[in-house]
């Protein structure tokens, strides 16, 4: 086999090795097998077409061209000629393949299932990487600028998927990548022969070169690859993570946490949701078993979405802090409310990967492994350094708070810090909405008489039907079309009544979670997909966030909003199986529980109940920033030391001076390694066999340079044989501008690729393994001599 044949197989197996990473996206993983499949056969287009042989461009449209076909082929052969030959109705169906397959990543979480789009991309991929390292490595002949595309690859797997496998994942990567690397290092030392194969400055006479030559450079390269290859395992460890989930954040989070992922995305929830209640199976999400037989009202929040822009509702930026041992009472809830406390243990799926905690509303306390931080305002969960949910198991202790009718209706005006946060509605909110919400509304005694005659508008009265299949829409005509047609879901009701509450003055945010899923036989509860739900809160002073149900056959609708009379002592809300008690709550006070932070974070009440709510800052802490400034400079630096060392070298050579007659002989030597690096670094390798005399003319002869750099060649050879044969050599002057003027007569000669291949990748770089080998050899020299040394002390001594 040719080396560039090598090469080519090295190159498919270092995009296969990369391509595995990309396994656990995905289930099942036999794509793998015709991405390898299809991969071998655009290698061997590649390896046929450069036999030929074509011009590099010629070759790498032949493979585009077939990697096309094939693809085809796959996908699209009803709709092209003869099966194979692309067309218009066949780009066509490509195009709307690739359109499912990114709703289907918006659509299921990790691992989500191999449907025809999702198959397309992840193969379509695969194959593209392939044709970019294929030409970079093998028709172009730089390995080194192939890791780009494979890291690329890498990047976006790791960055979806996570888990405990990701080193295995970057240990094949990496593997793949080394491989690749010392593959061209061995074809381009085969051709070079002996040259530089043994121990350094010591000439040989013309004639084939020994295998010997070759293999010892390759041999320190694996074994320096194989150090630099357990370097990097444990970089990452210092390093941030990337997050978890098929579809990713969709955008930031609050503080150091990450944005929502997986099946609900707690920052967009417009397509998340209407897709997990349109899936054809109904997964299970997670199972939990509580301690209440109240279970219609047990809902898992996942996250709150407070800030409303009139375009999206999404959480505001704000500060997370470590979780608490207990978490202080409820912003808002006083001491006369009846509460109950319950325990809920929740065990999540192994393939639900998301960043935000499932948990009843209000948690007071969370048993979790991992690391998780708590944002206080919200009273939420979420995952640091990439930990999501996918198998986690957990248990919540939780507050039942049952007010009364009576106290919602008699409930005092907010705060103006609440009200001034969560009543803000945008201009850009039609008009209808405020006039449909006061033309609901009209004749209302209080915020709670409006609040009930919302739902009731939505749920009952308003004519409005539930249908999942309705686009949620975006934009701040969303909610006006929503009352006009009066079709949609969850989402189209929670945020349409939130919306309206707040242009009647009462705070108000939407939640993200699940309804509270199905009984089973064991006593569980088995929550799905298709229990995905978004529902709006509203605010009442001494009672704190409360939930409202708006959307019509969906949830349960909250036994305190069921009486139409709000003089009445007690609501009708069943009773939970567990003791009650209209006392105030064991739990911590805020004087006792609230830390300075977490006051000036507005996250626990004051002695009468109010709140101060304010801005915050989106302050990121410093080391995070240091963290991604490492990684920054790992990324771009790694790639630049061979540049850096060449730069370095060139400056200590032609830095010098010469005035005894060992700093001349140094600093002349050094000027002629640099020519004779510099030629080497534009493709003239040099030749130890030749006399100085010999190697300019060489130089001058394949480097095609012009008159004054070929004087230039000339003086520095004359000058480094005074030097070796000499008695007394005398100091020359401008050998280093020599140096420089070879070095420039070179780039202008070059091509653009060869001037960044020297610039990027230079060839003589390869000293700094000969460098690394010829110091090992010493070092062991020495240990050696001095440990036989020892052994032969105590001999010496006896005789």
């Amino acid at each position: 086999m040719s080396g560039r044949a090598r090469l080519a197989l090295y190159a498919a197996a270092a995009t296969l090795m990369t391509s595995c990473s990309l396994l656990p996206l995905v289930s099942p993983a036999t794509w793998i097998l015709q991405a390898a499949f299809l991969l071998a056969v655009q290698t061997g287009v590649g390896a046929l077409t450069r036999r030929v042989p074509l011009a590099r461009p010629l070759t790498v449209a032949c493979q585009a061209l077939v990697t096309l076909m094939l693809l085809t082929l796959v996908f699209a052969r009803h709709q092209a000629l003869a099966g194979i030959v692309p067309g218009p109705e066949a780009f066509q169906h490509i195009s709307d393949l690739l359109q499912a397959g990114a709703d289907d990543v918006g659509r299921y979480s990790i691992p989500a299932p191999l449907s025809d789009g999702i198959r397309l991309m992840v193969v379509g991929g695969v194959l593209v990487i392939g044709l970019a390292v294929d030409t970079l490595a093998v028709t172009y002949r730089s390995a080194a600028p192939a890791g780009l595309p494979l890291l690329a690859l890498y990047s976006v797997a790791a960055g979806l998927s996570g888990g405990g496998a990701a080193g295995l994942w970057f240990l094949l990567a990496a593997a793949g990548y080394l491989m690749l690397l010392l593959a061209e290092s061995r074809d381009r030392l085969s051709q070079w022969g002996r040259v530089f194969g043994g121990s350094g400055g010591s000439a040989r006479a013309p004639g084939p070169a020994p295998a010997s030559g070759v293999v010892a450079p390759v041999r320190t390269g694996r074994r320096i690859g194989a150090v630099a290859l357990g370097v990097a395992l444990f970089v990452p460890l210092a390093l941030p993570s990337l997050d978890g989930g098929l579809l990713g954040g969709a955008g930031r989070g609050i503080g150091n946490g990450t944005g929502g992922g997986g099946t609900i995305s707690a920052v967009n929830p417009l397509v998340s949701l209407r897709d997990s209640l349109n899936v054809d199976e109904d997964r299970t999400v997670m199972t939990y078993r509580t301690d209440t037989a109240d279970t219609q009202n047990l809902y898992l929040r996942i996250v709150s979405l407070d800030d409303f822009d009139g375009t999206a509702w999404k959480p505001a930026q704000r500060h997370i802090v470590d979780v608490p041992k207990t978490f202080p009472t409820p912003v808002g809830l006083s001491g006369e409310v009846k509460r109950a406390t319950i325990r809920t243990r929740i065990a999540a799926a192994d393939w639900y990967a998301q960043d935000w905690l499932p948990m009843p509303y209000p948690a007071s306390k969370v048993d979790i492994k991992g690391s998780w931080r708590y944002e206080p305002v919200g009273r939420t969960l979420v995952g640091d350094h990439g930990q999501n949910t996918r198998g986690a198991q957990y248990e919540v202790t939780s507050l039942m708070v049952e007010p009364t009718a009576q106290q919602l209706a008699s409930a005092p005006d907010p705060s103006p810090a609440m009200k001034r946060e969560y009543t803000r509605v945008p201009n850009s909110l039609p008009a209808v909405v405020a006039r449909t919400a006061r033309k609901v509304t009209a004749g209302s005694a209080n915020h709670y008489e409006q609040a009930v005659k919302l739902q009731d508008y939505f749920a009952v009265s308003g004519d409005f039907r539930y249908n999942t299949q309705v686009q949620a829409g975006s934009g701040s005509a969303a909610i006006a079309n929503f009352l006009k047609e009066k079709e949609g879901f969850c989402v189209h009701f929670s945020f349409a009544m939130a919306s309206m509450a707040r242009t009647l003055g009462i705070p108000a945010r939407v939640a993200v979670g699940f309804t509270s899923g199905t009984p089973q036989a064991d006593g569980s509860m088995s929550v799905g997909l298709r229990d995905a739900h978004a529902w709006p809160e509203l605010y009442f002073e001494g009672v704190g966030w409360t939930r409202f149900e708006p959307t019509p056959s969906r949830g349960s609708v909250p036994s305190y909003t069921q009486t139409n009379t709000p003089g009445d002592a007690e609501s009708a809300a069943p009773k939970p199986a567990f003791s009650t008690s209209a006392a105030p709550s064991a739990e911590p006070s805020a004087s006792a529980s609230c830390s300075p932070q977490l006051r000036k974070l507005a996250a626990c009440p004051d002695q009468s109940s109010s709140v101060a709510i304010g801005p915050q800052d989106d302050d990121w802490p410093w080391t995070r920033i240091l963290e991604l400034t490492l990684a920054g400079l790992l990324v771009l630096g790694v790639p630049l030391l061979p540049m850096l060392w060449r730069t370095r070298v060139r400056a200590v050579r032609l830095g010098g001076h010469g005035r005894t007659e060992a700093e001349v002989a140094a600093y002349t030597l050094g000027a002629w390694s640099e020519v004779t690096d510099t030629a080497w670094d534009f493709g003239i390798a040099p030749e130890e066999s030749q006399t100085p005399r010999k190697a300019a003319e060489r130089i001058v002869g394949l480097g095609e340079l012009d008159a004054e750099a070929e004087a230039a060649v000339h003086r520095l050879a004359a000058a480094v044989e005074q030097v070796l044969y000499a008695p007394h050599p005398q100091p020359v002057a401008g050998l280093a501008n020599d140096a420089r003027q070879v070095r420039n007569s070179f780039r202008t000669s070059a091509s653009g690729l060869a001037r960044l291949r020297a610039l990027l990748a230079p060839r003589s770089a390869v000293r700094v393994i000969w460098m690394a080998s010829a110091a090992r050899r010493t070092l062991r020299a020495r240990l050696s001599a001095r440990l036989q040394a020892l052994l032969r002390r105590p001999s010496g001594q006896n005789g």
